[in-house]
């Protein structure tokens, strides 16, 4: 399984950036398709997730302003983030996770600034 992340940039605070993530490969083996981040000197923290069947959790500070979303039909998940503040400011990673729970796959970092 392998996961293209694209999307990242940066934004003055107040703005919107939508993350795209990409899945190929293996594609029935995953269930849950999920965005993190990461500060520097920060662990790396959940941000959102979704399943395959649509069940969605959000990290409490994002609730509101952010929305994923994904269309399993393209193997594609959807980050929207909206109402940017400063403390976003983050990489991005997109992860999947198989069925089982067993194996988890990540892409590449996007890294995505708010700042004026």
């Amino acid at each position: 399984v392998q996961l293209q992340a694209s999307g990242g940039g940066l934004v003055q605070p107040g703005g919107s950036l939508t993350l795209s993530c990409e899945v190929s490969g293996s594609t029935s083996s995953i269930n849950n398709i999920g965005w993190y981040r990461q500060a520097p000197g920060k662990p790396r923290d959940l941000v959102a997730i979704i399943s395959h069947g649509g069940s969605i959790t959000y990290l409490d500070s994002v609730k509101g302003r952010f929305t994923i979303s994904r269309d399993n039909s393209k193997n594609t998940a959807t980050l929207q983030m909206n109402s940017l503040k400063p403390e976003d400011t983050a990489v991005y990673y997109c992860n999947a996770e198989d069925w089982a729970g067993n194996n988890n796959y990540w892409g590449q970092g996007t890294l995505v600034t708010v700042s004026s």
